[in-house]
C-alpha cells in the first residue's frame, strides 16, 4: 500500500490550493470509464480518507458508483464521512444490503454509525441483519442514543480493565487482543459492574513499573460525560479541559464508549457550519443538493421575510402623504434602515455565536447589553453627524440633516439592542438563536427605521 504522503506528493493529487488537481483528476476519470481495476487502485492506493472524499464530490453520479464498484473491496469507506450527506446516501443506495454490511464493518463504530443513521428505516434496518450479532447490538445501542449527542458520535472500542491489573497484565493483554482500536491515549479503569472509575494515561502506564497496579495509577477526575449530553456541549468540555478523549457513560456510570478528539473536531466544525447557515436562512442544504431540494430549503424563510417587509411597507404607507411632500424622504429613508439592518446584524452575529460558546450567559448578560448600548450609541452619533451634513448639503436643508442624524441615532440604539437582546430572548426560551435571530433584528431596524425617519419628518415638515 502506497503511503499517502508518498502519494500526494508523487502524483501530485492535491493543487497548491489543497484541492484535487485536475491532471488526478482526469486520471481517477480516464481509469473509472476504461473500466481499468489495476489502474484505478494505484491511482487511489494511500489517499487519505479526506483526499478520497474530495475526489468522489468532483466526480459525476455515475463516476463515484462505478468507481466504488470497480475498488470493490479495496474501497476506504471511511471516505463516505468526508462527503454530503446526499452524495453518501447516492453511492450507499448503488449498492447492495450485503455490500454495505461488509463496507460497515470495515469501519470503526462512530464511523459506521455517521454512516448508518443517514439510510432510511428500512434499509438501516436490512444492512443491520447482516452484521454479526455482537457488533450490531453494538451499533444498535448507539443509534438509540438521540442525534447530536455524544452517544451517537462515541467510539464502542476502547481499551478497559479492571483496578487489580497490573502494568504488565495490561500490556499484554492490549498487545493481544485483535479487538482493541488502532488508536488510543488511555486505559479505562472499571469496576465489575462496568462503572467508570477513571483512567490511566497511556504514557503514565508506560512509564510505570511492571508490577504495579492500575489503582494506583488511575485518574479519578477525568472528565466522563454523559451518552445523552448535546454533542455541542462535549466539545465545549474538551476545549474547557484539553481532553484528548473522554469516556463516555450511561445513566448508570457504566462505560459505553470513548469520544475522541478527531470526532470533536468535526463537531465543531459541523456547529460553527450550522450556526452560520442558520443565521442566512439556509437550513442544512449542501452543495450537491439539487435544483428542487434547494427551492424547498430557502422558500420558508423568503417567505417569512416577505411578510416583514411587507409590514415595513405598512409603515411607510402612512406617511405617504409625507413623502408625497418631500422626494428627499423617499431617496434618503433606505439609508437609515440599512445602517440600523448592518449594525443590528454585526451584534446578532457576535451575540449568537456566544451564546453557542457558553461565553454569553446569564451572569454577564447585562453587562454585555450595557456595553452593546454604548456602542450603538457612540456609532450612532458619529454616523448622524455624517449623514446629516451630507443631507444637509445634498438637499440644501439643514433640517433635513437634522431630521436623519436624529433617525440614524434612535435606529442605532434600536438595532443594537435588538441584535443583543433578541438573541438573549431566543436562547431562553429554549430555542436556537440562530435559527429566527436575523429576521426579527431585520424586522425592528426596518420598521423602527422608518418610522423614527418620517415621523421626525411628518412634525418638522407638516
Amino acid at each position: 500500500m502506497v503511503n499517502a504522503g508518498q502519494a500526494v506528493t508523487e502524483r501530485d493529487v492535491l493543487d497548491e490550493e489543497g484541492d484535487i488537481s485536475p491532471h488526478f483528476l482526469k486520471a481517477v476519470r480516464e481509469a473509472v470509464s476504461s473500466g481499468d481495476r489495476q489502474r484505478l487502485r494505484i491511482e487511489i492506493g494511500g489517499l487519505h480518507e479526506s483526499e478520497l472524499g474530495r475526489l468522489l464530490e468532483r466526480l459525476t453520479p455515475e463516476e463515484r458508483t462505478d468507481l466504488v464498484g470497480l475498488v470493490d473491496s479495496d474501497f476506504d469507506y471511511s471516505a463516505l464521512t468526508e462527503v454530503d450527506q446526499a452524495i453518501r446516501l447516492e453511492i450507499l443506495q448503488a449498492m447492495s444490503d450485503e455490500r454495505v454490511a461488509e463496507a460497515i464493518r470495515t469501519l470503526e463504530s462512530d464511523d459506521a454509525v455517521y454512516i448508518l443513521e443517514d439510510l432510511p428505516d428500512e434499509e438501516r434496518q436490512a444492512v443491520l441483519e447482516r452484521i454479526p450479532f455482537a457488533e450490531r447490538i453494538r451499533l444498535r445501542r448507539a443509534l438509540e442514543y438521540p442525534e447530536e449527542t455524544a452517544g451517537r458520535r462515541m467510539q464502542t472500542e476502547y481499551v478497559a480493565a479492571p483496578p487489580y491489573w497490573s502494568v504488565a497484565r495490561t500490556l499484554d493483554y492490549i498487545r493481544s487482543d485483535p479487538n482493541l482500536p488502532d488508536r488510543f491515549s488511555e486505559i479505562f479503569v472499571v469496576d465489575p459492574r462496568f462503572r467508570l472509575i477513571g483512567s490511566v494515561a497511556l504514557p503514565n502506564l508506560l512509564r510505570a513499573p511492571a508490577q504495579t497496579l492500575l489503582e494506583s495509577l488511575v485518574d479519578p477526575d477525568r472528565q466522563a460525560i454523559a451518552a445523552e449530553t448535546d454533542q455541542e456541549e462535549a466539545a465545549r468540555l474538551f476545549e474547557q479541559y484539553d481532553l484528548l478523549s473522554a469516556a463516555v457513560v450511561d445513566g448508570d456510570g457504566r462505560l459505553v464508549g470513548v469520544l475522541t478528539i478527531d470526532d470533536i473536531v468535526d463537531v465543531i466544525q459541523s456547529e460553527a457550519d450550522e450556526d452560520i447557515r442558520l443565521l442566512g436562512g439556509v437550513g442544512d442544504e449542501e452543495l450537491s443538493d439539487t435544483v428542487a431540494q434547494i427551492t424547498r430549503s430557502r422558500f420558508s424563510w423568503l417567505l417569512i421575510n416577505l411578510a416583514t417587509a411587507i409590514l415595513a411597507s405598512l409603515v411607510i404607507d402612512l406617511f405617504d402623504t409625507t413623502i408625497q411632500q418631500m422626494v428627499a424622504l423617499a431617496v434618503l429613508m433606505p439609508i437609515v434602515a440599512s445602517m440600523g439592518g448592518n449594525a443590528g446584524t454585526q451584534t446578532m452575529t457576535v451575540a449568537v455565536r456566544a451564546l453557542a460558546t457558553r461565553d454569553l450567559t446569564i451572569h454577564n448578560a447585562w453587562r454585555v447589553v450595557r456595553r452593546e448600548t454604548v456602542v450603538s450609541c457612540v456609532n450612532g452619533f458619529l454616523f448622524a453627524l455624517l449623514i446629516g451634513v451630507v443631507a444637509a448639503l445634498w438637499f440644501s436643508s439643514t433640517p433635513l440633516g437634522l431630521v436623519i442624524a436624529a433617525a440614524m441615532i434612535i435606529n442605532m440604539l434600536a438595532a443594537g439592542l435588538a441584535g443583543i437582546l433578541i438573541p438573549l430572548v431566543i436562547d431562553r426560551l429554549g430555542a436556537d438563536p440562530a435559527i429566527a435571530s436575523g429576521t426579527f433584528v431585520t424586522t425592528v431596524t426596518d420598521i423602527v427605521g422608518f418610522f423614527s425617519f418620517l415621523g421626525l419628518a411628518t412634525l418638522f415638515f407638516t
